[in-house]
């Protein structure tokens, strides 16, 4: 018998974020091994958080994991509050789930006096205190620079998992299936995910400046005829996806999807690629995302050509290791 087989599951106590309940249903329902716990989620009349973290006592000796989103500095510190009392309470592990690790995008000075908060976030988390069982484990889906695994201290285990298996999943299911190309926007995400899409044909972008424009070219790999999926792991305003898709359309790509681990959109921006009634051409086939992002869930759903790809089973494998 395989060792995967033999491997007994441990019963693991899911707490979670307000914004997060949706998912933390959904991973609970994919395994009889994840019990759903809650957090009384209150405010005093100052603001500030009165938090009480139900069941204390039954949690002892138990695997314990919280389901976090920061997606916003305004939820940031109720959240940890509860993340640094959970490990004290004499459980036998924690690890916590933060699905999308924001400020990741800003990981790095190009001159004196930027504040990388990336690392600022890192050090935070890793100043949670150790369980019993150790050191906490951290679990983030597709980290937006790999070099982040190292701002991390040695109080925290982190488990970089990816979004991609569950992308080529759903590209299995399409019935163009045998003519995907996948798109890379630039070589930043060439290098982060080519390894994992190895049995596509690939096109990869690349961004210069024209004056004071920075112009998307197509830099290598041939489009024409295909379903071109462009492959990233965040997107913000839309404003390279959309380039992409006109230059790699002037190519001869006969349809154009988008990925993206993590729908940031702020400012409602996945407006952008929302399809019209008005008989005009759909820029984008599909569009695919995650559930990192509650809030473009929410905004998202049902309204073409977005789809939610739920991350929910792999969160409960990665419960199990």
């Amino acid at each position: 018998m395989e060792n995967s087989a033999m491997k007994k599951k441990k019963q693991v106590l899911l707490y979670y974020c307000v914004e997060m309940e949706d998912v933390a249903r959904k991973i609970a329902s994919e395994s009889d091994y994840i019990i759903l716990h809650s957090i009384n989620w209150r405010s005093f009349a100052d603001g500030f958080p009165n938090l009480f973290i139900n069941n204390a006592h039954d949690i002892r000796g138990q695997h314990v994991a919280f389901l976090a989103s920061f997606s916003s500095p305004a939820v940031i510190f109720e959240q940890l509050s509860v993340i640094f009392a959970l490990p004290r309470l004499f459980v036998a592990s924690f690890t916590l789930v933060l699905p999308f690790f924001p400020t990741g995008t800003f990981e790095r000075m190009e001159e004196e006096g930027d504040v990388a908060t990336a690392f600022t976030m890192a050090r935070i988390i890793s100043n949670i205190p150790i369980s019993r069982g150790g050191p906490t484990s951290l679990v983030i889906y597709d980290i937006h620079a790999l070099q982040e695994r190292f701002y991390f201290g040695d109080h925290v285990l982190p488990l970089f998992e990816t979004g991609i298996p569950l992308l080529k999943q759903r590209l299995q299911q399409l019935p163009d299936s045998e003519k995907i190309v996948i798109a890379f926007p630039d070589d930043g995400a060439w290098k982060r995910f080519h390894k994992q899409l190895v049995h596509y044909p690939t096109v990869i972008c690349t961004k210069v400046r024209e004056g004071d424009k920075r112009i998307v070219r197509l830099k290598e790999g041939n489009p024409a005829g295909c379903h071109v999926v462009i492959v990233d792991d965040l997107v913000q305003s839309g404003g390279t996806l959309i380039e992409c898709q006109k230059v790699l359309a002037a190519h001869g790509a006969s349809k154009v999807s988008a990925y993206v681990t993590h729908g940031i959109f702020p400012n409602r921006s996945w407006e952008r690629f929302l399809h019209k009634n008005d008989g005009s051409e759909k820029a984008f086939t599909y569009f695919w995302t995650t559930d990192s992002c509650p809030h473009t869930v929410k905004a998202v759903a049902n309204n073409a050509p977005f789809e939610v790809i739920s991350l929910a089973g792999s969160i409960a494998d990665a419960l199990q290791i």
